[in-house]
């Protein structure tokens, strides 16, 4: 099997030892995205909604780069500094997923890189 390491400059680079995504067909694995924007390397703000809407951009924009979409999504794993903020979360993502659904476990955890409030991960089918 050949595995694809994918890169683009429509979403932020690593901040570690990793990948964005590879591609290991027929699925491609996003790394978590954090809400940072592309070009500063920064957060895009201290509050879930914009760094929400960041990240699940970021996913949107490495899954277009890898020969997916959102709409090719399997699974969608979600990391959050505040379950109390769940419902508020739960609202941009249907944003970016509405008629399709994948399927997506949330899990609250004590911190995150950069002190960000979510971190996005997913996996998707490529062709």
């Amino acid at each position: 099997m050949i595995l694809e390491t994918v890169h683009t400059d429509r979403a932020p680079a690593a901040i570690g030892p990793y990948s964005q995504a590879i591609v290991a067909p027929p699925f491609v694995f996003v790394s978590g995205q954090l809400g940072m924007d592309p070009a500063t390397g920064e957060l895009v703000g201290d509050d879930l909604e914009s760094q929400a809407r960041q990240a699940l951009e970021n996913l949107k924009q490495i899954l277009l780069a890898a020969g997916s979409s959102l709409e090719k999504t399997t699974v969608v794993e979600v990391f959050l500094t505040d379950m109390g903020r769940f419902a508020d979360f739960n609202a941009i993502y249907g944003e970016y997923f509405s008629a399709h659904r994948p399927a997506r476990a949330a899990i609250e955890v004590s911190a995150l890189p950069k002190g960000a409030c979510v971190e996005i991960k997913c996996t998707a089918a490529v062709e």
